[in-house]
């Protein structure tokens, strides 16, 4: 049994979030959206898991707690396990509060997270990645999003950081045919200069990003060292149309208002609320359908299973035994 004495509450800082968004982007077109919803959800998403579990290495590296992080994997494919706590491979599952009223109502009594579920999705839980010596932790981050129009103006007004992502359809992210982008146009319809990242992946697949500054109302011919295009990213929205051309990838790509969004999370507390073995969620945990509310989503998207938050074991004694 936990009790909320018994969570690990670790501050969600600027740096932690920057780190999610540099892994986001650089794994956009290979990750799979099982939870639905928009992509910048998607990434919103993984900036908050990367997040919390940068926060859970830095704790255990100032604890002076040992550990293992030799699961980590290329960005194009998933990880086997985010750290090791005595060669015991532990996937943190994280979840995202982002509701403001419930934010400050855990804020305010952190033991509500008790009667909170930990979930994990059905394909995840039925993987055969795991072996009976998997470790689940189980953690929430409360943390708000800034990418409605009252957001936006808020966030400006107050200076606060922003990252303006516009993700590309999987055509150019993950073309049919692995050649050059070659040759590539972008052609700009705004009335001033542009600071403009491009992102993707080179002949051997490694992940390249370059900077341009594209002039007013100009179309440049890239160099050919882009094999895919995941994203672009600027400062602030373009306040007119963005168009990329790759002859053999057919009609060109316009990218307007709407395909751009920001992905910053303006992350607050990470509570790691407890643990399981893979083997004993697997036993225990009962099946909960996509249409689901519960605590932390207003609807669930997937089939997950759930076990209650109150019945896990205390990361406490975890991270005792790691020492």
């Amino acid at each position: 049994m936990v009790e909320a004495s018994d969570f690990l509450t670790l501050p969600c800082n600027d740096d932690l979030i920057r780190s999610g968004i540099d892994y986001a982007r650089r794994s956009l077109a290979f990750t799979y959206n099982r939870m639905g919803g928009t992509s910048f959800a998607r990434l919103r998403r993984i900036v908050g898991g990367i997040a919390v579990e940068l926060a859970l290495r830095r704790y255990l590296d100032a604890a002076g707690i040992p550990y293992e992080n030799t699961g980590a994997t290329p960005f194009t494919e998933p990880d086997r396990y985010d750290v090791a706590l005595r060669g015991q491979p532990c996937d943190v599952k994280s979840y995202l509060l982002l509701d403001r009223k419930k934010i400050a109502a855990v804020h305010r009594r952190p033991a509500l997270l008790l009667k909170a579920p930990a979930l994990v999705p059905a394909d995840q839980l039925f993987s055969e990645r795991h072996t009976p010596r998997d470790l689940y932790l189980f953690a929430f981050l409360t943390a708000l999003e800034g990418h409605h129009p009252s957001a936006l103006q808020r966030i400006r007004q107050r200076g606060l950081p922003t990252f303006f992502i516009a993700p590309l359809p999987r055509r150019w992210a993950r073309p049919a045919a692995w050649r050059p982008l070659d040759p590539l146009y972008i052609k700009s319809e705004v009335d001033r200069p542009l600071e403009i990242e491009i992102g993707g992946q080179d002949a051997n697949h490694e992940f390249l990003c370059r900077q341009l500054r594209l002039p007013p109302r100009t179309r440049l011919r890239l160099e050919p060292n882009f094999y895919s295009l995941a994203y672009l990213h600027t400062r602030q929205p373009p306040d007119g149309r963005l168009g990329l051309h790759v002859p053999f990838l057919g009609a060109p790509h316009i990218l307007e208002a709407r395909h751009w969004g920001n992905i910053w999370l303006y992350g607050m507390r990470i509570f790691f609320v407890g643990y399981l073995s893979w083997a004993e969620f697997r036993r225990r945990a009962k099946p909960l359908p996509a249409g689901k509310r519960v605590f932390q989503y207003r609807q669930t998207r997937i089939k997950n299973y759930h076990f209650p938050v109150q019945n896990l074991r205390p990361i406490s004694e975890l991270l005792q035994i790691s020492v």
